[in-house]
């Protein structure tokens, strides 16, 4: 009796090996204890407030819950990570609404300098400590000593939103949150928390005010989301990284050139099915609780061009880098030279945000160049508007993006520049190239089905959502248990995490 206590209660207790992942059964089980609570709280608002900020921190608590030991003035004591969450949220909205009471432009610039080099600082701190130590090192030939920091997951998305939060304020766009319960619901809200989407506060503060109220229709779109992301993550990108991918980028040297130009290929695929199951699964736990949350991917491989990908991949970051960067640096309205200089920037450090490493500068820097290229060249060039172009375009973009997610799947620069190597002594040898396909089987028969679905026509896809809805409620957790027994059946190790935790 007591073995199974232990064992239950271990399950409310962060574990580094068992973090609490949306594709994980106890999650499920967890949701629905939570869900049943905030329905039934529908009517009670400060009590749905205060019960969803508590859950959220919990959440994050048992997901992220590392900590770090701080010696101050004499005195020792452990700071949990959900701590910088509240201290995150508590600081920024206070100073937000000074900022937005202040009449005086100067007060209200010193007030939104707070609010962005206050939050920098705290990522800065975590995520590039060691990297700004290593560097230095490098060029010095010093010996400082790395520190023994812990990246806490999610902390760049919450940054972000509460420097969206104080610049829309500044920019007057939006009133301030009508009280810091309000505005700590917004940063904690769950289902976006660890890895996005980065949802703006101005629209995400105006539905606290809405009641819950599900149709049918919100039920079922939820539903398939979930599903679908879960199809997404747990079921082709867990399986095809490590049953393959894993494997090659991990010594790619030990590979023939075919397996680590397909490895090329899964990550492309993998990377997108990852993430965007964990964008389909929280928009989808949003609608479940009355929150809309717009799409954060819209099948970016189909596009023609850099620009057009950067309009489809993870648009909310794209959004915010442009309106809170981009347009911060002076845009398009300094001139060409200064536009594309500004493009150029934006991605580079765009791609610093992702990770503390010279791989995710290469990685932003890389589409930086030819966003400006491509704005440069479009008032010159007109691209004939056909079938054969819109392909032979695509067909460009995509080799372009899998070719710079070489740099940011890659542990390293180096071994980044094996795996391109590698692919550059390709031989047409299709002998070699079959025996290699029946040997993954099953992982290339995965990659198949994920490109087909993400290359499926628009109009089909609506079709299979509009058919979802409309199936009876039985039929729904049919396909619910069916998604579920894939799940098992494909797993090769327990729930994985998500890749974008780490940023």
């Amino acid at each position: 009796m007591d073995k199974v206590i232990n064992e239950t209660s271990s399950l409310f207790i962060f574990n580094p090996e068992h973090r609490l992942l949306f594709n994980s059964a106890f999650f499920l089980g967890f949701f629905l204890i939570f869900y049943t609570v905030y329905v039934l709280s529908r009517n009670h608002d400060h009590f749905r407030k205060v019960y969803l900020i508590a859950f959220s921190l919990y959440f994050y608590y048992l997901a992220g819950g590392d900590t770090m030991d701080i010696n101050l003035f004499g005195f020792h004591f452990t700071l949990n990570y959900f701590i910088l969450l509240v201290v995150c949220a508590v600081v920024t909205h206070l100073l937000a609404v000074r900022l937005y009471k202040s009449e005086k432009q100067s007060v209200r610039k010193l007030y939104l300098t707070f609010i962005i080099v206050g939050n920098l600082l705290m990522l800065a701190y975590f995520k590039y400590t060691n990297f700004f130590i290593q560097n230095l090192n490098a060029l010095f030939n010093g010996d400082f000593a790395l520190h023994n920091i812990i990246l806490p997951i999610g902390i760049s998305f919450f940054v972000f939103e509460a420097i969206s939060y104080g610049v829309d304020l500044y920019r007057k766009q939006m009133k301030p949150a009508d009280s810091l319960l309000d505005f700590c619901f917004y940063i904690t809200f769950f289902p976006k928390l660890v890895a996005g989407p980065i949802i703006r506060a101005k629209d995400f503060l105006p539905q606290m005010k809405n009641k819950l109220h599900l149709t049918k229709e919100e039920a079922g779109m939820a539903l398939f989301l979930i599903l679908i992301g879960l199809i997404k993550k747990a079921v082709i990108s867990d399986y095809i990284s490590t049953n393959f991918v894993d494997r090659v980028f991990d010594a790619p040297m030990s590979y023939t050139a075919f397996e680590n130009l397909m490895a090329v290929y899964g990550y492309t695929l993998q990377i997108y099915c990852d993430f965007s199951g964990y964008s389909d699964i929280a928009i989808g736990l949003s609608l479940l609780m009355g929150f809309t949350i717009p799409p954060n991917f819209l099948t970016p491989y189909k596009s023609q061009s850099i620009t057009e990908f950067w309009r489809r991949w993870h648009i909310s970051l794209s959004s915010w880098l442009r309106d809170y960067l981009y347009i911060s640096l002076g845009g398009n309205r300094k001139g060409k030279v200064r536009t594309y200089v500004n493009l150029f920037l934006t991605m580079l450090i765009g791609g610093l945000w992702h990770g503390a490493s010279w791989k995710f500068v290469m990685w932003g820097g890389l589409h930086g160049a030819v966003l400006a290229v491509e704005r440069f060249f479009k008032q010159y060039i007109k691209v004939p508007d056909n079938r054969f172009t819109r392909i032979i375009c695509i067909l460009l973009t995509f080799h372009f993006v899998a070719f710079c997610w070489i740099f940011f799947r890659a542990n390293t620069f180096e071994q980044a520049g094996e795996v391109i190597a590698n692919i550059g002594n390709l031989t047409f040898a299709p002998d070699e190239w079959l025996t290699i396909l029946e040997g993954y089987k099953n992982v290339f028969i995965l990659i198949v089905i994920g490109y087909v679905m993400h290359f499926l026509p628009e109009n089909f896809v609506n079709k299979i959502k509009s058919g979802f809805n409309s199936t009876p409620l039985f039929i729904k957790a049919l396909l619910a248990g069916l998604v579920f027994w894939l799940i098992f059946a494909t797993a090769s190790s327990g729930p994985q995490p998500f890749i974008y935790f780490q940023f």
